[in-house]
């Protein structure tokens, strides 16, 4: 049987039927996320993330592909787990609160990154997640400090 890979550019609304389509005929879905809030470990037009079905339990660093209630789609971390999720962008500093099962559509089980493909299982991808989410707080002063400074000689 051939593999074959089928690029599609469309919007995600367009895409979420299909997607959905496929994971339910127990396929995964690969496609290269738009944004910079996954930086440094997603880069837009660069890397790609494979989706998988929802497993009956989400997990505190799984990256869900979700549906906000305003409609848009986003591929955040999952911070905390309960009746809700919070979510936050590798890159960004401010929490999701209060995102329900119902919004959740995927969860992603690797990424290539470097042309090399990376499981969620991998233990240097696991390294990665505690170490990113420990280091928020300093990152995000680190980000203030250099603005400041920046500021000064501008």
């Amino acid at each position: 049987m051939e593999n074959k890979t089928e690029i599609l550019t469309a919007s995600m609304d367009e895409l979420v039927p299909v997607i959905t389509e496929r994971l339910h005929a127990g396929q995964s879905v690969c496609f290269s996320p738009k944004g910079i809030s996954m930086l440094p470990m997603l880069r837009q037009g660069i890397d790609t993330v494979t989706l998988s079905p929802l497993p009956e339990k989400i997990k505190k660093y799984d990256i869900p592909l979700y549906r906000r209630d305003n409609g848009k789609y986003v591929l955040h971390r999952i911070v905390k787990c309960g009746e809700t999720c919070v979510c936050i962008g590798d890159n960004q500093f401010a929490k999701e609160y209060g995102i329900r099962r119902d919004q959740l559509i995927a969860v992603v089980s690797s990424f290539t990154r470097g042309g090399k493909e990376y499981s969620v299982n991998h233990f240097g991808y696991k390294l990665y997640c505690r170490f990113w989410h420990y280091t928020r707080f300093p990152r995000r002063a680190y980000r203030a400090v250099k603005r400041r400074i920046k500021a000064l000689f501008s």
